[in-house]
């Protein structure tokens, strides 16, 4: 079969490397999605252990359209009694960018009409929209003349892990931090940092990516599970198998925050997900943290300035990248952030740079190799 994966802006290719370890063959890269080929055993699986993916979609209809009315008609002629019963319900999510809509929800109502019409027709019946908790969800992509009908075999999207007992004011997305960790070549055979942990996202994936923890193993629903076709023994085969590979963390990640609201939500989400002993957690001010070790990777994910003053903000940067150059020499620091121009005051020049969204912010991912030693000897890194 093919399907679709989706994930966010930036995060493409580490998803493919994703899907490839998964199984998936045919895999191509697309704007923040993954198309790749597959079985219904490996739809489980993506849903299951992919920790970079969105939502998984199954395509069950691709065709091209010349007025509105070829979207009813075409809609019409799929069989969808194969994954939906007249009892039971539907809803539609469209997204549309074509001449022939001038509007979103226009091109999703024809659609209902058209499953509706199929089942009419066909058993005198017609299952329900119910647009909180469908059946089946449809997913209608509509690029100028080109249509994809797809069913969203996630529903719920995958970031939603499902060890949230609570969260800080702009907590970072799980399939976001789970992104950054993937991307920066982090393995559990070093300590990890997170000084400024909020909610608790990153240490959270660390600690379930290095625990090989399926990110879907706390999850309650998957949209898959309601379709006539869903196999209940091939999904506990694959949840079984996935949860086999399951291992002691074998590292400590530390994560710390100067707000001692903000560590209640952290530690109530760690101890959620059952992983207290793997991760060290603590109140502290990045200003007087000391590393753990000299090699760790640190990861931080400060305030971006939405709400805090530019002169604060320009002084929260300038501290991090004083405490970065002094204190964590000889560990690998990645720091995300939609404030450019803050940014330069860490006073370091990043290795890397990748550009990621979080939410509809647009974020700078920025690597900076901390060496040790003189200034002769670290070359260019130091911006004076």
């Amino acid at each position: 079969m093919k399907l679709i994966a989706k994930t966010l802006y930036g995060l493409e290719k580490v998803l493919a490397e994703e899907l490839s370890v998964l199984g998936a063959s045919g895999i191509q890269i697309a704007n923040r999605a993954v198309v790749f080929n597959g079985d219904m055993s490996l739809l489980y699986k993506v849903n299951y252990c992919a920790r970079t993916a969105l939502s998984v979609l199954y395509p069950v209809a691709e065709f091209r359209i010349r007025s509105k009315d070829d979207l009813y008609r075409e809609g019409s002629h799929i069989k969808w009694d194969k994954y939906l019963s007249d009892d039971g319900t539907f809803s539609v999510s469209p997204v549309v960018n074509s001449k022939y809509f001038d509007h979103t929800g226009y091109a999703g109502l024809l659609l209902k009409d058209a499953v509706a019409d199929f089942f009419r027709n066909k058993s005198g019946r017609r299952p329900s929209v119910n647009s909180d908790d469908p059946d089946v969800l449809i997913n209608l992509h509509i690029s100028n003349e080109t249509v994809t009908v797809s069913l969203d075999s996630s529903v719920i999207p995958l970031f939603k892990r499902g060890y949230r007992t609570g969260q800080t004011v702009a907590p970072l997305n799980e399939v976001l931090a789970a992104g950054i960790l993937l991307l920066s070549g982090w393995k559990a055979s070093v300590s990890l940092t997170d000084p400024m942990c909020g909610s608790g996202t990153i240490p959270l994936e660390a600690a379930l990516i290095a625990g090989k923890i399926p990110p879907g193993r706390y999850r309650k629903s998957f949209g898959f599970r309601k379709w006539k076709t869903f196999d209940e023994d091939l999904f506990r085969k694959i949840k079984q198998a996935a949860d086999s590979d399951m291992t002691p963390s074998p590292v400590k990640i530390y994560a710390s925050d100067i707000s001692e609201d903000a560590l209640k939500i952290a530690r109530s989400n760690i101890e959620n997900a059952g992983l207290t002993e793997f991760i060290t957690l603590k109140q502290a001010d990045f200003a007087e943290l000391q590393a753990a070790d000299d090699n760790g990777f640190i990861f931080l994910n400060p305030p971006y300035g939405q709400r805090i003053k530019t002169e604060e903000i320009d002084a929260l940067y300038t501290m991090i990248g004083t405490r970065l150059k002094h204190v964590f020499a000889g560990s690998t620091a990645w720091i995300i952030t939609s404030n450019r121009e803050s940014a330069k005051n860490i006073g370091l020049k990043p290795k890397e740079k990748h550009t990621l969204y979080n939410g509809a912010l647009e974020c700078v991912l920025l690597k900076y190799e901390l060496y040790q030693g003189s200034k002769k000897q670290r070359g260019n890194d130091i911006i004076i």
